[in-house]
């Protein structure tokens, strides 16, 4: 069901070293980092098994504590779609179209919406189209 969460921090570099420190003592530490240029203003970076961030720590346009990020797995990219449309037709504000985010991996396809209460959800497919179910 959960892909991966991530929070919104005041200081990235702080909260990298902070969880970076404590997550070691769990068998965890960076797998991926990501650059404002890569992805349009936010940073920061995952943690979890090698390839697989499960846990995001950064900084984007948010405030700390503003919201959470959510990211639901999907079977299909047409789920990622539906998704989208139906988050959208219940009162969400878009956040980003379904689509491939390649600065994550080549067949990275997700969806984000703004839930009601102002949290970041998104629904992923991380398979590519020609292998889905």
């Amino acid at each position: 069901m959960i892909d991966h969460l991530g929070i919104e921090v005041a200081d990235y570099a702080r909260s990298r070293a902070f969880y970076e420190r404590v997550l070691a003592t769990l068998g965890h530490g960076v797998v991926m980092e990501v650059t404002r240029e890569m992805s349009g203003g936010y940073e920061g970076c995952g943690f979890g098994p090698p390839g697989r961030p499960q846990f995001w720590v950064g900084k984007g346009s948010g405030k700390p504590g503003s919201g959470s990020h959510i990211a639901f797995s999907a079977q299909t990219r047409a789920q990622v779609d539906a998704f989208h449309t139906a988050a959208l037709s219940a009162g969400a504000r878009d956040n980003g179209a379904p689509g491939l985010r390649p600065h994550y991996h080549p067949n990275y396809y997700g969806a984000f919406a703004i839930d009601p209460d102002g949290h970041n959800i998104e629904a992923v497919c991380h398979l590519p189209a020609e292998i889905e179910p």
